[in-house]
């Protein structure tokens, strides 16, 4: 009697099975991630079906199906304005000081409290840091209009007792981005070390322990122990920074803007709101935004691929 061959591995059938198998096996995993796939089908994919309306002349009544095509004239109307320019000056300007400035902090931040050994006052000041991070936006936008008053705020009167005038910070194109950014990394800073310190914590002390007894000293052991050990995590965070660097919220900007920053201040994001929302302009609007989002997905791809060829780091 012929026996049966054993069934191979590599045939498509024998294969999913397998794959149902293990499917049906770890089904409490595929139901726990369920909420997370709804979540970005519901709220992010099914919503990609009005981007039509950047190519057509939108007009509510009719509908997406009724509103006239008009192709790229939205993106040419975009591209010709006069604020073109402008727009990509001030969005990219923001971004690129918000990174420079921003990005190194946490890092050194992260590498200080990991030297500290007294453990109450390490808690101090992860609390102190990581507490601005929990204030809303409208206020900590209250809290800078009120700081730099010319008039009645704090840090100007604290110029004037050095006898110096007071500095109009909120009207004043000049100073806005740097009132921005470091208002941004006040907020932040304490909260991106959170995954540094994480890293950090993965850090084997024998080699702490065998960098002492060779003499290497605690600033030698930060540059050949410490940061090693966390610059794939930074690589990664500088990625989907870069990947988001036309993206910026606007909510803190349009809470800080007024007429007379607003040279500086006017970026795509803030322009998008005015012409989708205040001025009705929907599919003006909407193709300014998908000509962003595209941005964004080729600096994301981009840098991601430049990474992975430098460094063997990257998200995908």
């Amino acid at each position: 009697m012929k026996q049966q061959a054993p069934p191979i591995s590599g045939v498509p059938g024998v294969t999913s099975k397998k794959k149902n198998r293990k499917i049906i096996q770890n089904w409490q995993l595929y139901l726990f991630i369920l909420p997370t796939v709804l979540y970005f089908i519901i709220f992010k994919y099914i919503p990609m079906y009005g981007i039509q309306i950047a190519f057509k002349d939108y007009v509510p009544s009719l509908g997406f199906g009724g509103s006239e095509w008009v192709g790229f004239d939205h993106f040419i109307r975009f591209f010709d304005s006069y604020y073109f320019w402008d727009l990509i000056k001030n969005t990219l300007g923001i971004s690129i000081y918000e990174l420079v400035v921003g990005f190194p902090l946490p890092i050194i931040l992260a590498l200080l409290l990991n030297e500290i050994k007294d453990s109450a006052y390490k808690r101090t000041v992860q609390t102190v840091t990581y507490a601005p991070h929990f204030i809303s936006v409208v206020v900590i936008a209250g809290m800078i209009i009120a700081f730099l008053s010319p008039t009645t705020g704090i840090l100007n009167s604290f110029i004037e007792l050095l006898g110096f005038e007071p500095i109009p910070f909120m009207t004043d194109p000049k100073w806005f981005k740097t009132v921005y950014v470091f208002s941004g990394v006040w907020q932040s800073t304490g909260w991106g070390t959170i995954i540094y310190l994480s890293a950090l914590s993965g850090v084997d002390p024998q080699q702490h322990e065998a960098a002492i007894i060779d003499g290497a000293t605690r600033l030698q052991r930060i540059f050949y122990i410490n940061i090693p050990t966390i610059i794939p995590t930074m690589t990664i965070l500088l990625i989907m920074n870069l990947g988001n660097i036309m993206a910026m919220g606007f909510e803190k900007i349009l809470l800080l803007q007024n007429p007379l920053n607003k040279s500086a201040s006017n970026v795509i994001a803030t322009f998008v709101y005015e012409a989708g929302l205040l001025d009705a302009q929907y599919s003006f609007a909407a193709a300014i935004g998908l000509f962003n989002a595209v941005i964004n997905a080729a600096l994301l791809i981009t840098v991601n691929h430049i990474a992975k060829k430098t460094s063997e780091t990257s998200l995908w």
